[in-house]
């Protein structure tokens, strides 16, 4: 049997957790286009660099199944590159920081415009639920405004089995479109 191949997009704000979430389970190291940020930035004081054009990422699942992830930058004087790494991507996940709710009017406006990309499968993942201040998924999902049928699943982008099972509801979502 041929080998399959599953593009996946990992999209978000700023500092959601897009490039760690990748690590912690690419097979391969990282391909990553980050740049520091300048000083006199707000994002300074949180994070010292940002995806300027993706992350990409490769796990094996079994012999004829491979999925390529590719993060996309969060920034919205990057988003010229969110187009182009959606072509052809048969799901993504937007990565949303529980943490920081100011950014959740990114999120939502970053999983419409992929939306509007292609009609492809998603999940949401409640990034950071590690941390006490953060938000629990179900009130994520009030806040986002997020449908009832739309998987929103807790994560902690440094955990493996936790972005194992983030990308795990999305290809069962993915395989399960591909059957109807």
């Amino acid at each position: 049997m041929p080998m399959q191949t599953v593009k996946m997009v990992i999209t978000g704000p700023y500092a959601s957790g897009k490039t760690e979430f990748i690590k912690s389970i690419s097979e391969i190291d990282v391909v990553s286009t980050e740049a520091g940020v300048s000083a006199n930035t707000y994002e300074a004081t949180v994070k010292s660099e940002t995806t300027v054009a993706m992350d990409f990422g490769r796990i094996t699942v079994d012999d004829d199944l491979v999925l390529y992830l590719f993060g996309t930058p969060g920034q919205r004087r990057f988003d010229f590159m969110w187009e182009i790494l959606a072509e052809g991507m048969l799901g993504f996940v937007v990565m949303v920081d529980s943490t920081k709710p100011e950014t959740f009017r990114e999120a939502k406006s970053i999983l419409e415009t992929f939306r509007a990309y292609a009609p492809t499968p998603y999940v949401v993942a409640a990034n950071k639920q590690d941390i006490p201040e953060a938000w629990p998924a179900d009130d994520l999902r009030i806040a986002l405004r997020i449908e009832e049928n739309v998987k929103l699943l807790p994560c902690v982008a440094k955990d493996k089995e936790s972005v194992k099972n983030v990308l795990l509801e999305l290809l069962y979502a993915i395989l399960e479109e591909m059957d109807t």
